[in-house]
């Protein structure tokens, strides 16, 4: 009977080596997991190594890379793929070389290759995931973590994907409801200009041969004619400077603060960016509990990755007030920034043991409360836009036709 080698994890992540007699790798797999031991990678005695891809299968790997970057939905694929192979009793190392000669991305595709050498070098599979922190976020690894920590990996793997596609749904729906309101303003500002530049002064210089005087509105449009065709270049790089010294300021600490404070105290669009953050929150929450993420390490790899300073400060003191042996809803009412309704339910939600189902619950709501805020306001949007850019073209037009009626009056 032909002997294999393994390398495997133990259920407090521990890595193990050795190994094992059968008469298939399938057999030796079902052996070993029999030992509650999670295995990484298993090859036969007399090669020692994976097969790698043949020529033609790397020619069809390539040609299948069309893209550069790993997006969302790489990601998704990623996920659904490797906790289908997992579930059918494929290693870690074997399923990603699957999976690597199928991937859209270039990017991936070489993380991928990395992953598998750092593995057989030793290091388990949320370790390798670890030093790609632009491909995967610090909430995957740590989710990733728990799986293996808990051997089961792969149902982990399905509520990642699950969280991901949910996650990149309702970003596209938030793109494509500021897709027209944006284009709007855009045509806007292009008719604004074309006029200022190109009609006032046409009309400036017939007025010329009036000799007359100009009423005060069309000398104020001529004015402004003048010193955006003069200053147009000067306009538009104090416009980038001024751009450039934003997001300078912002890429502080203090600036990035203050910031997030300044869009959370305006009127009507404080409460939506408020939903918008406290909904990433509670979709990461409900995912970690889920998983079987500990409170207190769920708090912890919220905080790093909500992507809010504001809230990242109230979610470290929520953190505090746990470990102090409180209970979650009571810093999160004393902070102030959550709803009545969102406490109440997370009270709820412990006292019941449904935790994850609440924030699944309020994640629910709150995506429904941000897609409802964008759809009105794209609503208003347009007719606002319309009535502005009808009073500014009137402001013109009258200035424009006022030295003609004052000729007209005097004839």
């Amino acid at each position: 009977m032909p002997k294999f080698f393994y390398i495997a994890r133990d259920k407090k992540g521990e890595k193990r080596s050795g190994f094992e007699e059968g008469a298939t790798p399938e057999e030796v797999i079902s052996s070993l997991q029999s030992k509650d031991l999670l295995v990484i990678s298993i090859t036969t005695e007399a090669k020692g190594e994976i097969p790698s891809l043949s020529a033609e299968g790397a020619v069809r790997a390539k040609l299948r890379r069309k893209h550069g970057k790993v997006n969302s939905d790489d990601l998704v694929l990623f996920c659904r793929q490797l906790a289908t192979l997992l579930g059918a009793g494929v290693t870690i190392l074997k399923s990603l070389e699957i999976i690597k000669q199928q991937v859209a991305s270039k990017q991936l595709y070489n993380v991928l290759a990395d992953l598998q050498k750092k593995m057989e070098a030793g290091l388990s599979f949320h370790e390798a995931m670890s030093k790609h922190p632009r491909v995967f976020s610090e909430l995957l690894v740590n989710l990733v973590e728990s799986g293996e920590a808990s051997g089961n990996l792969a149902v982990v793997l399905n509520r990642l994907a699950g969280y991901l596609e949910r996650d990149a749904a309702f970003k596209r729906k938030i793109i494509s409801a500021l897709v027209y309101p944006l284009i709007l303003l855009a045509a806007c500002i292009a008719a604004l200009l074309f006029m200022t530049v190109k009609i006032i002064p046409i009309f400036a210089e017939m007025f010329k041969s009036f000799n007359t005087e100009l009423p005060a509105l069309t000398k104020l449009l001529i004015a402004i004619s003048a010193f955006i065709r003069g200053y147009f270049l000067f306009i538009i790089g104090g416009l980038f400077v001024v751009y450039w010294l934003f997001r300078k300021y912002i890429s502080t600490k203090e600036g990035k603060r203050q910031f997030e404070q300044f869009l959370f105290s305006l009127p009507l669009f404080g409460e939506f960016f408020r939903a918008f953050i406290v909904e990433r929150f509670t979709s990461e929450m409900s995912t970690l509990v889920e998983s079987g993420v500990p409170i207190l390490y769920s708090l912890e790899i919220t905080e790093h990755s909500v992507n809010n300073l504001v809230l990242a400060t109230i979610i470290h003191d929520i953190k505090e007030g746990v470990r102090e042996g409180k209970p979650l809803s009571n810093p999160m009412e004393k902070s102030g920034f959550f709803d009545p309704m969102a406490v109440q339910m997370v009270a709820i939600g412990e006292e019941i043991g449904e935790l994850s189902n609440m924030f699944k619950r309020l994640n629910a709501f709150y995506q429904e409360y941000v897609d409802t805020f964008l759809i009105r306001v794209t609503a208003m949007f347009e007719p606002i836009m319309l009535i502005f850019m009808g009073g500014i073209v009137g402001i013109i037009v009258v200035g424009i036709f006022l030295p003609i009626f004052q000729i007209a009056q005097i004839h």
